[in-house]
């Protein structure tokens, strides 16, 4: 598979768990909002900033969307990607939607984990504040 494009978001993202019958919160916030509903827990993927402190989170995460949209008879785009992260040992946190593929990655790894990205060919368009120590804000 070629090289991928692949954008940062911005800001710094969280995990967030549920139980599994509590209502939808109001208060998921971000450019990337998922909920996830299962018999055993509500997982909620938003801005770190808009989690409240009574919530049991991870908060520490950056987004890295695949440009699409992706066509439903490609394969392996998310072995390709998350196989270039495992090499270089970096754990990663992935959704899908119906028009493409996120990883989360957290903040702490994000210089290894574009690196690696880079390095394995594909291509990182940075949001504004992509990089620390880069711009932004």
């Amino acid at each position: 598979m070629t090289g991928l494009e692949l954008q940062l978001l911005a800001g710094a993202y969280a995990v967030s768990r549920l139980s599994p019958d509590e209502p939808l919160p109001d208060w998921a916030r971000g450019e990337l909002q998922a909920l996830i509903r299962t018999p055993d827990e509500l997982s909620i993927v938003s801005t770190a900033d808009s989690v409240p402190e009574s919530v049991r989170s991870e908060p520490g995460w950056r987004v890295l969307r695949v440009a699409g949209p992706l066509d439903f008879s490609l394969v392996g785009i998310l072995a390709t990607l998350t196989g270039a992260l495992a090499r270089a040992d970096i754990a990663v946190f992935s959704l899908s939607t119906f028009d493409t593929d996120y990883l989360l990655v957290r903040e702490c790894d994000l210089e290894r984990a574009l690196r690696a990205l880079e390095s394995d060919g594909h291509r990182i368009t940075p949001a504004s504040d992509a990089r620390p120590g880069q711009g932004g804000k």
